[in-house]
């Protein structure tokens, strides 16, 4: 696999711009870390589509330019910081006791442990890279692949989909099950890199 894995881009014709080789540090002064949660059931049209924001996470991201594939990512989040920064559709906009239960209910759902990731396998070329990698949420880890696209800027963007129940989690659900949450959610991610 070795060389197959390109971490550059094209600023110019016929020039590359690399990402610097080293560990970088990432946070929210660097990045944006979203979890995207949708509504279901016969009473559906009465919430939200939410998109949550971690606030307090950290991770590294390790830049092998010598041998790509031995790049690494590792990520933890406290998933007590996830904030609502976007409600879509329901019968009337979230109040700030929907909000509160929302925190609740997040609280009670994912527990007090970290929300924590760690690559196992880099492939692929820039500007797409494929990260796969285990996912651990309330002391279950599962297999997960972030699809990556890199960017000229020195940005790195990726997603995945992760299905609730396979970590044990039960999806919140109302109304006697008419309004539920989709057991699949979408984590995205979009961090900074220093380029050389």
């Amino acid at each position: 696999m070795g060389k197959q894995v390109r971490f550059y881009g094209h600023d110019s014709p016929g020039n590359h711009m690399t990402f610097a080789s080293g560990t970088h540090s990432i946070e929210p002064e660097n990045g944006t870390l979203t979890v995207k949660v949708y509504k279901e059931g016969m009473a559906a049209k009465m919430g939200h589509d939410l998109t949550f924001e971690a606030s307090d996470w950290s991770g590294k991201i390790t830049v092998d330019t010598d041998d790509p594939s031995a790049s690494s990512v590792q990520v933890t989040i406290d998933p007590s910081s996830l904030e609502i920064v976007n409600a879509e559709g329901g019968a009337k906009p979230l109040s700030d006791k929907d909000r509160a239960d929302i925190a609740k209910n997040i609280t009670k759902t994912l527990g007090n442990s970290d929300i924590s990731f760690e690559s196992t396998e880099v492939s692929g070329t820039a500007p797409r890279i494929s990260l796969k990698g285990n996912l651990t949420i309330s002391g279950t880890a599962r297999p997960v692949t972030l699809d990556l696209t890199v960017g000229d800027d020195g940005h790195a963007a990726g997603r995945t989909t992760i299905v609730q129940s396979q970590y044990g989690i039960k999806p919140f659900s109302a109304m006697m099950g008419a309004l539920k949450v989709k057991d699949s959610v979408d984590v995205e991610f979009d961090v900074t890199l220093p380029t050389s």
